[in-house]
């Protein structure tokens, strides 16, 4: 009886161990490797080709006055692929596989699938470039995030032109200073200010006996120039300043602060950004007051403030909340239009999100609420309030393919 009691629990001794070490390995797998060394264990010894897959998918619930839809939803598919090919020379490609192809009419010849196609380039200290297609990189902490890690984009960042052509000068400040130097990074950024026809991007439409009320420069660039501040890793910032020529004689201003704080399992950013535009770039005002003198809303201003919040209460499971705050504005008298504000749009979000592997995958849970209030002269003009809700459990992974 003794022997058989000992016996029995050897055995579960052994299963225990066994179910450990498989579920070590389980939670181990893609850690620090790329798909391709996990099926061929053989190990990657350079860093001149990566592959990634960018993915989040989800069940949404949307509602709005109401149940109104259930989908599932691919919101993020994205193929990248990057590497350094020597010390001073490197590239990077990303393309969105759920956008169309058609190039038709860009001025820079590429398809608004192509998020990024170029190179970077070290040219000594402190000093680098990258030329091609690239993030725009106006500012602002959640703006430089991964797009598969946002739930939902505020409106002033959904709304721009977020990928353009050009050129990013960057210079480490302290590179001339310090051996191993703190990141404080300036660029400089030129780019092509607009990807489509100049026609479409304004919404200019004239009768062919009409002469246009505005037309486009001989230069349509943008200038950005950055602040990427990193204070040992607890407080970052991504400030910018930007200047864009939209048209002959119409600039658009925008500045953006992000600023990030990190403390252990503590983790917020807070980012305020404000556009002033001669002509309505993202068209949120020209939806409220209907194209003037034959193209979109002219003299509109837009301030938003965004926040979140993290919390990582356990080594495998996070908690969040966001907040949205804001404002479109009329910044002059347009005829019988009045200066001022005339909408604010809120925006609320929690959620819950679990890592099963120290990997970025993690499956999530999350409401997504969004309110637009209009003002007296916005409702006027047959504007009225509204709310939507979303409530989605889905998942987001970065899969390094090789």
């Amino acid at each position: 009886m003794i022997k058989k009691l000992t016996f029995i629990l050897l055995a579960a001794s052994c299963m225990q161990s066994m179910y450990s070490q498989n579920t070590e390995k389980n939670e181990k797998f893609l850690e620090n490797k790329t798909l391709f060394e996990e099926l061929t264990n053989v190990k990657k010894k350079q860093d001149k080709f990566n592959l990634f897959l960018n993915m989040q998918g989800s069940f949404d619930a949307n509602f709005r006055n109401g149940f109104e839809e259930g989908a599932f939803k691919m919101r993020q598919l994205r193929i990248e692929a990057k590497g350094n090919l020597n010390n001073w020379l490197s590239y990077r490609y990303r393309q969105r596989l759920n956008r169309s192809n058609d190039s038709s009419g860009n001025i820079d010849n590429l398809p608004t699938s192509i998020d990024i196609a170029g190179i970077g380039v070290k040219l000594g200290k402190g000093f680098s470039i990258f030329a091609g297609k690239q993030c725009t990189a106006y500012g602002g902490i959640e703006f430089d995030l991964n797009p598969i890690e946002i739930y939902e984009y505020s409106d002033m960042i959904e709304n721009m032109s977020n990928f353009m052509t050009g050129l990013n000068i960057g210079y480490d400040i302290n590179a001339l200073v310090y051996e191993n130097p703190p990141h404080q990074q300036r660029t400089l950024k030129i780019w092509a200010s607009r990807n489509g026809s100049f026609n479409k991007t304004y919404g200019v439409e004239n009768a062919e006996d009409e002469l246009p009320t505005i037309e486009s420069g001989k230069l349509p660039l943008v200038y950005t120039l950055n602040w990427n501040g990193n204070f040992n890793d607890i407080f970052k910032t991504r400030w910018s300043a930007s200047i864009m020529n939209e048209a002959k004689d119409k600039y658009l201003y925008y500045y953006a602060f992000g600023n990030e704080l990190n403390l252990d399992k503590f983790n917020m950013f807070l980012d305020f950004m404000y556009s002033k535009e001669s002509i309505d770039r993202k068209g949120i005002m020209t939806g409220i007051t209907g194209s003037m003198e034959g193209h979109n809303a002219s003299n509109v201003g837009y301030f938003s403030m965004v926040t979140k919040l993290n919390y990582r209460f356990l080594p495998k499971w996070n908690v969040f909340v966001k907040g949205m705050y804001e404002t479109a504005s009329l910044t002059k008298q347009q005829e019988n239009l009045e200066k001022g504000k005339y909408r604010t749009a809120w925006g609320y979000f929690a959620g819950v999100e679990f890592y099963p592997m120290d990997t970025n995958l993690h499956f999530f849970l999350t409401y997504v609420g969004r309110t637009y209030d209009f003002t007296a002269r916005a409702k006027s003009l047959g504007q009225e309030n509204y709310s939507t809700n979303r409530v989605s459990v889905g998942f987001i992974y970065q899969l390094p393919m090789f």
